[in-house]
């Protein structure tokens, strides 16, 4: 494929709450064996794009570390690679990203040796399959500078995300960025194909002018917009959850422990790729029962686990219940705990008889929500964490 793939993963998700102080958005797990980005990676090298710069800034410490070899998503150096960048110091001063076209700009000198015509722009954040040669195909037969893959949302969530009205070929006609009453309810994916070299010109644009926000969806996509440049809308009809909330991030492992699979994870033809940590195999107990669950290497499991999520290295001792649950790596969970409903973070210890979250048929007046623990925290025994709770 003709195109250089980027991938943002720099933002920081106030909505993440307690789980992104120390973690970037895109180094959150999902389905027990991946990191959120690990999606987009995958759909790159499964799209035969084997140049791929990643751009990161907040809390990216773990994410830097987890994207520190390409071999896992077989990006090869002699064909492209891959290639990780954070905001730079240099002569002329230092800035972080000011927005996600500011992250591009910033480093036009790695783009601008590079010679594909095409640039496939992205998200590190979201869960989702798709072949990016379908949608630049797409691009092509539109005659297409831009081309945004959208999909309908509810008019709730239209509020939060980019809207735009497109004619009876597909052509976009207007777009707005989080409108307080949207127009209409087809949502920018963020998955964006540009021709690279009319991108170009807009970037230097942007960044020239000390109004702008340095922002796809504020300046980028108006600015195109405005000077009639040809852009389309690419429909994409399968599974795609963006995770840069609590509840989302809950959803979606929920989701991929659906028997039926919304974006079939064991596809030989389509693969996942992730990094391997090589933790020894789990270990299920005797007494043990896991019901329904994605548990990852390095577990041990004595208690009951059903339909829940568990990283790496976690502990489940005898006795304990754990419901509906998202736990993350290196956790404790002890003798006669419950925890259900709810995300747990890394490193933490839930101590005997302690109780996390609750089921939502118990709370029939709709006041439920799930409950978040986060990083390295220990919960007390005989305590209680009521749903919606943070901690």
């Amino acid at each position: 494929m003709r195109a250089i793939g980027i991938i943002l993963a720099g933002g920081s998700s106030y909505r993440m709450k307690e789980l992104s102080q120390k973690r970037a958005v895109c180094a959150m797990p999902v389905a027990g064996s991946y990191r959120s980005i690990d999606f987009a990676l995958s759909n790159m090298t499964n799209s035969h794009i084997q140049k791929v710069a990643v751009f990161t800034q907040y809390n990216a410490g773990s994410l830097n570390e987890h994207l520190n070899s390409s071999k896992w998503w077989d990006f090869g150096r002699k064909q492209g690679g891959l290639y990780v960048f954070t905001p730079a110091i240099t002569a002329e001063g230092s800035f972080w990203y000011r927005g996600t076209a500011d992250a591009i700009a910033q480093n036009l000198s790695f783009l601008k040796n590079c010679h594909e015509p095409y640039v496939v722009i992205t998200s590190g954040d979201c869960v989702y399959k798709m072949d990016y040669n379908k949608m630049l195909q797409f691009h092509k037969e539109k005659g297409a500078e831009c081309t945004i893959a959208v999909m309908p949302v509810s008019m709730e969530e239209a509020t939060r995300m980019g809207i735009m009205s497109t004619d009876e070929n597909g052509a976009i006609v207007d777009f707005e960025e989080k409108p307080k009453q949207p127009k209409s309810n087809l949502a920018s994916m963020g998955i964006y194909i540009f021709t690279w070299s009319v991108l170009r010109e807009y970037l230097i644009a942007d960044e020239a002018d000390p109004s702008s926000e340095n922002d796809f969806g504020k300046n980028i996509i108006p600015n195109f917009l405005k000077d009639n440049r040809p852009m389309y809308a690419y429909s994409f009809e399968g599974y795609w959850k963006d995770v840069g909330t609590l509840d989302s991030l809950w959803d979606a492992n929920m989701d991929l422990l659906d028997p039926k699979d919304p974006i079939n994870m064991r596809d030989p033809s389509f693969r996942i790729y992730a990094r391997n940590y090589s933790a020894p195999a789990t270990r299920i107990g005797s007494g043990a029962k896991v019901t329904n669950s994605f548990v990852a290497e390095g577990c041990t499991i004595r208690g009951n686990v059903e339909h829940s999520v568990l990283y790496t290295g976690c502990q489940i001792e005898e006795g304990a219940i754990v419901t509906g649950a998202v736990i993350m790596p290196n956790t404790i969970v002890r003798k006669g705990a419950n925890v259900s409903y709810c995300i747990v973070g890394e490193q933490c210890v839930v101590e005997e008889g302690a109780k996390i979250g609750e089921r939502p048929e118990n709370y029939l007046d709709g006041d439920w929500g799930i409950a978040v623990v986060g990083h390295q925290r220990t919960i007390a025994a005989g305590s209680v964490i009521k749903p919606k709770e943070i901690v």
